[in-house]
Formats: structure tokens, sequence, C-alpha cells
């Protein structure tokens, strides 16, 4: 595979170039906005293809039957979302996954994450086709869906394995997009914050129109998008860093002045002193929140292009391309030298007298009456005489630095994301009531990162290694000496040129698959409706790669890098054979108006795991025709995606909050002072562990070659009502339940403490001695090279279950005055759990639903809604929205740890308002206040939830961090 030539050899621009056949006619007109129920929406025109989420048969009752919520395009106006990923984060019953407001521990790449089940387990569709993966991971990046070009996004939140294979345990996200397009259609948005900061721009063109008269069609898209950053020091409860333990302002122990702790002695952590001359207790964490950001930019460019045309009345062909340039990039707080052993000269330049001589009488035995130190005062006298290494005098010792290199600026990490995808197929009428199709799509993502601000540990090493201010003892590569213990500003740019080199890797996948199936009904049925069908086939092979440049794969190397990025590389294929039966069994009877039974198979033989089977069961039942009660039951599985499977070992960091050897409690206990030592922590560190003020800690995560598919149940049962006696309104109520066994996952971090300091506290159990500490300091935090931390190892023993319910109302009345449009999504989450040892009835099986902590990722709550009232005038529609968000708190296990004003986050309400001005019958505005009240985020401190998802002090994924804010869009059709 060679991502690096695609862009040169693809067929591509061949298949976009189709789009320009076209003649412009008129655009198509749109209805009001809304989220709705795909049993609810509006019926296709007669002989109009219905495109049914969840199923290759196109049948109306069907569409009925799955409880697909639907996205209108006209709802993606009103809401002003300028990516997908904007508003599916808001569709309650979804959780956000990283997004744009995630900025450390974002990829460049945004996801959509159903049920809070992982954005691993649900599958993402562009008109009903997989998406090519942005990586190892084998996730799709929404953020390439183009916006404007939507007709709909249908959010099946049930398992549709049976229908779409793999990764569709939770649930799938179809987007689907304007089909026979005719006209013009050119838009701009431009959208600002009160504070007048994060500017973003759209600009969106589609052209379509028939060809070969009328038997042919095509569209072709063009967009650009320009989003700006919103730094957290830009608000005010983003400008202090908040410890959600104290409450104080605090921070990251690699500050400036230096923290310094010198291994192998009884030093614990200090600090320099103000006036540079001595070692005091550490008093000065580093605020990094102003330097960090609550939105992430971005720069994309979009092509897209479709076309189909009837060669006969048999055959039609159809073709579609897309190509995606995205820019984004994370800015994290300013690099530095993260608690790294550096050797030091007694000698060196910049090292104050009295800071040397406290080192060299450092005891270096605290069990022994006296002090044993370091170095004898004569033996420092002459070491800091001594600047020829070959002098017998000459001494260095091992100092654990924490020294921000603020004067280096930020650490950006920009990513570069290059997409294409082609397809190409036939359909056609096989006979007068079955239909055929055939396709073959072939994808390439490649995201390339590259970093800069942050220095590397080699060099810095070199750089230590001086004895005049003006030369290093290895001057190779123009070293230039640096001052560690110096105030802001002693780090010149000299030595920042020295040490920031840059870094760099790419990420990449590539996707081929082939399907071919015939669908329709075979002419009989037991009732007067016949029994419809669809059979087929399909083949994928997926391959995917990462290759970083030495300094990226060397653990440690790159400071302030957080994981190394080691090669990996993988491939796998499945052959699958499905198929679908819909029996209409009862037809206008009485009590029975319709009675549907809906079966569904797949076979699918992995070329990792081997043979998989997925089912489904379902149907649907009209007792009268304003009434359906529907249900269905799945056996759905998921393979290991090539991450999972072949993933190197790699450290790197996370959130966390106590330390059972921290402080002083293992020098009164004797059980837990050897359970510390046995993890790696020096005798010389007991009583002086700290936790991280950053409150952070290294884990240790990778692939496991042995994995096996994860099994999943997952039944739905609900209803759709119609009145008959209440024109305009429409509901559905759907019960949904999910469990899944032999989950690929791994523990979280308070199940890693838990499995060794409560279960069997012993030096002994393999559950303790798997954490590794920092050799030198005993705290689990560190040079990711020496420090592992916490084991969070990939395996089959998790278990998952989630349910809960959704409930959908429309109703649409005229007022006279005006038309009336009411909406209403609602969901109930009863519980999300996960077990991490399903084995092991001593496991805890924890719940999140209305929590958050270290252990439950983004927040999930219990309940949230959506409602949109739309009053629409002759020329002018109002529209407000209004998003519930449930009252959530700590989770109970750990909430004792953290100060009580930040253990809840009381209910949140956010209001939209829109205005849609219909100026001429081809030039519209719409305006819109988001966030119409400026909510803002309720305050919990940074260290109380995940890194992810627990940023600048609050969670900015869930709740509104950017303030009100203002967008304009200018929209013409011709």
């Amino acid at each position: 595979m060679k991502l690096q030539t695609y862009f040169k050899a693809s067929a591509a621009p061949a298949v976009l170039g189709l789009a320009l056949l076209a003649q412009p006619a008129m655009a198509q007109d749109s209805d009001e906005g809304g989220i709705e129920s795909a049993a609810t929406a509006d019926a296709p025109a007669p002989g109009q293809s219905i495109v049914v989420t969840g199923s290759r048969i196109q049948n109306p009752n069907l569409e009925q039957a799955s409880p697909v919520a639907v996205v209108t395009a006209e709802e993606l106006s009103l809401q002003q979302a300028n990516t997908a990923e904007e508003s599916l984060r808001q569709i309650p019953g979804l959780v956000p996954s990283v997004g744009s407001n995630v900025n450390n521990g974002n990829g460049g790449s945004t996801y959509v994450n159903l049920r809070g089940l992982g954005a691993n387990r649900n599958l993402v569709l562009l008109n009903g086709t997989r998406l090519v993966p942005q990586g190892l991971n084998g996730l799709t990046n929404i953020d390439v869906i183009p916006v404007a070009l939507l007709e709909r996004m249908d959010v099946l939140t049930g398992g549709a394995g049976a229908t779409y294979g793999a990764d569709a345990i939770s649930g799938v996200v179809n987007f689907v997009t304007k089909r026979d397009f005719e006209g013009v259609d050119i838009s701009a948005t431009n959208q600002i914050t009160e504070e007048g900061d994060g500017y973003t721009f759209r600009g969106d063109m589609i052209v379509g129109g028939n060809f070969g008269d009328g038997r042919g069609n095509a569209v072709f898209a063009v967009g650009y998008t320009n989003r700006e950053a919103i730094f957290q020091g830009d608000r005010s409860y983003g400008v202090n860093n908040i410890s959600s333990i104290t409450g104080a302002a605090g921070g990251s122990s690699t500050a400036i002045p230096s923290v310094i702790t010198v291994p192998g002695t009884t030093s614990g952590t200090l600090q320099v002193s103000p006036d540079g001359t001595s070692l005091v207790p550490f008093y000065a964490p580093f605020n990094f929140n102003p330097q960090n950001i609550y939105q992430t930019p971005l720069e994309q460019y979009r092509l897209y292009g479709s076309s189909r045309y009837e060669i006969n009345d048999a055959i039609e062909v159809f073709a579609e391309g897309m190509f995606v340039q995205s820019t984004t990039s994370t800015i994290i707080a300013s690099s530095g030298t993260f608690r790294n052993v550096l050797d030091t000269p007694l000698s060196n330049p910049f090292l104050p007298g009295g800071i040397r001589n406290q080192i060299c009488g450092f005891d270096t035995d605290a069990d022994l009456a006296g002090t044993q130190p370091l170095f004898s005062q004569a033996e420092c006298d002459a070491a800091a005489l001594a600047t020829d290494p070959n002098d017998p005098a000459y001494r260095t010792v091992g100092i654990d630095y924490g020294r921000r290199f603020i004067e280096f600026g930020p650490r950006l990490s920009e990513y570069r994301t290059r997409l294409f995808q082609i397809k190409a197929g036939a359909r056609g009428a096989l006979v007068s009531n079955l239909d055929w199709e055939i396709f073959g799509a072939y994808g390439e993502s490649e995201n390339v990162q590259r970093q800069s601000g942050n220095g590397t540990l080699s060099r810095l090493q070199q750089s230590v290694l001086a004895t005049n201010p003006n030369t290093c003892l290895d001057d190779s590569n123009g070293c230039v000496p640096i001052d560690l213990f110096g105030p802001q500003g002693s780090i010149t740019p000299a030595v920042q040129s020295f040490l920031d080199v840059g870094n760099s890797g790419t990420e990449g996948a590539a996707l081929s698959q082939v399907q071919a199936f015939i669908s329709g009904d075979v002419g009989f049925g037991i009732s007067a409706e016949p029994i419809a069908i669809a059979l087929g086939a399909e083949y994928r092979d997926y391959s995917a790669f990462s290759r970083s440049d030495l300094l990226s794969q060397t653990p440690g190397e790159v400071l302030g890098n957080g994981a190394a990025s080691p090669d990996v590389e993988g491939a796998y294929d499945v052959k699958e054979v499905f198929g679908e039966l819909v029996v209409p069994l009862v037809s206008g009877a009485a009590f029975a108006d319709e009675l549907t039974l809906e079966l569904a198979g797949r076979i699918s033989d992995y070329s990792t795991t081997g043979t998989e089977y997925t089912w489904k069961a379902g149907g649907s039942w009209s007792p009268v025709p304003s009434l359906q009660i529907r249900g269905g039951y799945q056996r759905v599985t998921r393979a290991p995606n090539i991450s999972e499977l072949f993933a190197v070992p790699v450290t790197g960091l996370d959130n966390f909050d106590t330390d059972p050897c921290a402080g002083a409690a293992p020098t009164t206990d004797a059980n837990l002072r050897a359970i510390c030592l046995a993890q790696g922590a020096p005798a010389t560190s007991i009583g002086s562990i700290i936790v991280d003020p950053a409150g952070q800690v290294n884990v240790t995560t990778g692939g496991n070659p042995n994995l096996a598919a994860e099994k999943a149940n997952t039944w739905t049962i609900g209803a759709v009502f119609q009145p008959v006696f209440a024109p305009g309104l429409s509901m559905t109520i759907d019960y949904y339940n999910i469990k899944l066994n032999d989950a690929i996952t791994s523990p979280t971090i308070g199940d890693v403490f838990s499995a060794c300091f409560d279960n069997n506290p012993s030096p002994t159990n393999p559950a303790c001695t798997s954490i590794r500490r920092n050799p030198a300091t005993g705290n689990l935090f560190g040079n990711v090279g020496t420090t592992p931390g916490l084991p969070l190892v990939l395996t089959n023993q998790g278990q998952i279950f989630t349910d809960g319910i959704d409930l959908v109302a429309n109703y649409s009345t005229d007022l006279g005055f005006a038309g009336l449009d009411l909406g209403f999504f609602g969901n109930w989450t009863n519980r999300s759990r996960f077990k991490a040892n399903q084995d092991d009835p001593a496991s805890l099986n924890r719940d999140c639903v209305g929590y958050y902590s270290i252990n439950c990722a983004s927040i999930q709550p219990e309940f949230s809604f959506t409602q949109r009232t739309t009053l629409s005038f002759d020329e002018v529609d109002l529209s407000l929205r209004w998003r519930f968000i449930d009252a959530v708190e700590v989770e109970p296990l750990v909430a004792d740890t953290f100060l009580e004003e930040f253990r809840t986050i009381p209910s949140e309400h956010y209001f939209d308002l829109t205005a849609v001005f219909n100026v001429t019958d081809s030039f519209a505005l719409t305006a819109a206040v988001i966030n119409l009240f400026d909510n803002e985020p309720k305050v919990v401190g940074s260290n109380i939830g995940s890194t992810s998802y627990n940023s600048g002090n609050v969670f900015p994924s869930t709740y509104d961090a950017l303030g009100r804010r203002y967008s304009v869009t200018a929209r013409m059709t011709f």
C-alpha cells in the first residue's frame, strides 16, 4: 500500500468529473426542521426509491419498524452546525466522543459514540456504504462528512450487525446525501462568540442537474471551512487550573522555577526558591490552563461528486467520489523536562552554590541514624571546580527536574488529514419484482502529524552536561548549555533552536469493499402483501499503518509527548453472506391492520478470528392503523480492529486523583511499604511520594493478538402512535437493551488500584506488582521511558450493559396567522455498566449513568432531551430549541476525595434562537443566537475526570464552554 502516491494516481478526479456534465436547473425546496423518527417521516413520492437505514429491503412498513432518529437538513440549518459532530453529540442518548472540544487526547479526528458503548462499536455509513477509517482503530472521522450536501442523518440506535456486519453493536449513523439534485445552491456561514473569538466560516457550493433526456443526474459539491481556536485563558472559569481536591489554584509540578528531586536521597520534592539561591518545599505549581484550548482550530477543503445514468430500462450505473483535506491542531501548554532524571555536573555553570551544597548534603539512607550525605563537603567543593570530566574531582549527580519551557511557547500538534473514497456500480431489475445491485468501493486516508515546541531528551541531557556557560562537554549538533535553575527567560532562543528539532508521524488506512445483492419480493405471500427478501455477499479488505520518525518512536525522547509512537502495520479481510426476510403475516384484518415478521442473518469469515454468526428476529404489529407495536432481538458480534490486535504497548498519560503510596501512610504500614517497594519505588522515596499536582498518571496500553470477537445480545420494543383524532401528531417510544459479553476492553484506573489495594493488598499479588513506579521518585508519573505506571491491558474479559428509553413526539398545525411545529426528542438511560472481569464475581460492576469520574470518561446523564418550537409566517420562520441535560454527580466510590462543591453538576438548560428570512424565492438568511442566555459550565476542577473530557476545570464536550455565539448564513439557490 502506497498512500504517498494516491493523489497522483487515484480515479477520484474522474468520478468527481462526472458531476460536471450536469446542466443547472432549479434547486430543491426545503421543509421545516426537526429531529424525528423514521417511522413518522414523510412518505416518499410515488416511484421514488426508499432508502431504509437498517435494511436493504425497500419496504414502507419496514421503515416504520426501525427505531431510527432522523436529523433533517433543515434541522442542521436551524442548529447552524458546521460539522456533523456538532449536531450528533447533542442528540439525547448519544455520548460525546472525541470532537472539537477535546484538546489533549485529540488525534485530529472526530467520532460518534452511540449509547456510550464506545466509538468502536457503532458504524458510520455514507449513503449506506462504509467509509474508509482514519487509522488503526477502525474509526471513521465524521469531520469529513459534507454537511451542506446532506439530505438527512439517520441514527439507528439498535444493533444492526445482521444488515451491515461488524461494528454495528450499538447502531449505525448513515449520512444520506441529496439525490437527483437540480440547480445551484450556494451558502456561506459566519459564526463568532460574544467574546469575539472562535470565528468560524463555512462556504459551500452544490451544482446538480439532469442529462441524457432525464436518464441521468450528476451532483458536484465543493466546500471550505475555517474555524479558529478558543483558549481556556480567555474564559473566567478557565483562567486558573483548579484542584478538584482542594479547590485551590493548582497545576503541574513541571513548573518555573524548576521542581527538583534527587533520586537516591530523602530530598523529597523541592523547588528552586524565588531568589534562586536554594531549594525549598514545592510552592508554585505551573498553571497550564491559559495555553490550552476549549475549541480546536480547523481548516478543511471538500470535494464531492455523484452521478447516475440509466443505460436502458433495466440497468442503471452510478458513481460517487469524495476528497477531503483537513488541517486541525491541538494546542497544549509549554513543554519541559517532565520529571526526567538528568546527569548534572556539580560544576554546571548555572548551578547556584547554595543549591549545590544542599544536594551534596542530602541524606542517602533514612533508616540509619544521622546523615549519610550524598557527597562530603570537601568532595562537593572540589567537584564545583572540576570542569574536565577527566579530573578525578569531577562529579555528576542525577537530578529529577520539573522545569517548564515557557520560553518555547505552547506545544503544537498539527494534523493534516487527507481522505478519498470512490464508489462505482450498477443496479437494475432482475425480474419485475426483484432488483439487483453490485458495487465496489475503495478509499484511503492519511493523517500526518507534525509537532513543534517539545524538545528532545537526548539533546536536553547533552545541554545539561556543561561546565561553562558557552559550550557543552559534547558540542556536536551545535549544542548550547541550558540553565535549568534560573527564572522565566533564562532559557534562550539559542537553546530552543538546539532542543526543538520537531518530530512527525503518519497514520493511514485503506479499505476495499465489494458488495452484491438482490432485493425485492417473491411475488406471493401469506397475506395480501408479498414476502420480501434480500440476499447478498460482501467482501472487505482493511489495512492500516502508523509510521513515525525515530524521535517519536523512542519512549520518553520527545519531551512532553506522552506515549511513544512505534511503527505498527496490520491487515485483515472478511468474506460475508447475508440475507433478510420480511414476511407480512396479516394485512387489513380486525385488530391486525398489519402484522409483519422480520428475519435477518449474516455469516462472516474473518482472516483474524474465524467464522462469526450474526442474526436478527423482529417484527411489527398494528392493531389499528394509528398504532404500531414494533420490536426485535439481535445477536451481534464485533471482531477486534487492527489497533486492538497489533498496537505496540506504549506508555502515555491519563488523570487520577489518589495514590495509596503517597505521603506518610507507607511509613507506618509495613505491608503498604512492602507493596510500594514491590512496585519499584526506591526505599529513599517512602514518605515523600506525591500525587502529580497536575492530576496525571502514567498508563501503559497496547494491542493483544490473541483477542477474539466480542458478542452482544440486543433487543428493542416500542410503539408508533399517529392518532387520527389529532392530525399532525406523531409519537414513538422505544426501549433498548444491549448486553455485551467477552468485550474487548481494558480496566479503568479505579479497577487497577482496587485489584491491588482493596481486593488483596500484598507485595506478591500480581495485580500489585504489575503497577510500575518511577524508579527515581516512586511516583506514578515521570519519564514514560522508565515509568510504565498502571497497566491497562486489552482482554476479552469485559462486560458492558446498557438500557433505556427513547421518546420522540412531533406535532404540526396551522394557527391561521402562522404554522406551528413542535418537536421533542428525549432519552432516559437507565443503566450503563462496565465490568472489567466478567468471570470474577468480585469485579466491580461499575455504573456510570449520572456520574462523572476518571473511570467514567464522557458524561452520560440519566435524562436528556431537545425540544424545538417553530413558528412559520409567510416569509419568516422563528425557531427556539430547548436542550436539557439532567444533573450528574461524582461517582460515589470516589466522591469523598473531592471538594464538596465539585461533587455535583446541576441540570442544565440551553436555549438557541433561530430566525430564517426568505428574502426572495432564491435568497434566504438564517440568523441564530446559540446559548441564548450565555450559560457557563459548572466548574469542578481539573482532575476529577479523564484527561480528554475534563479540561479547563469543566467538561467542555458536554457543557457549553464557548459561551453565547452568533451565526448568520446566507443561502442562494437558482
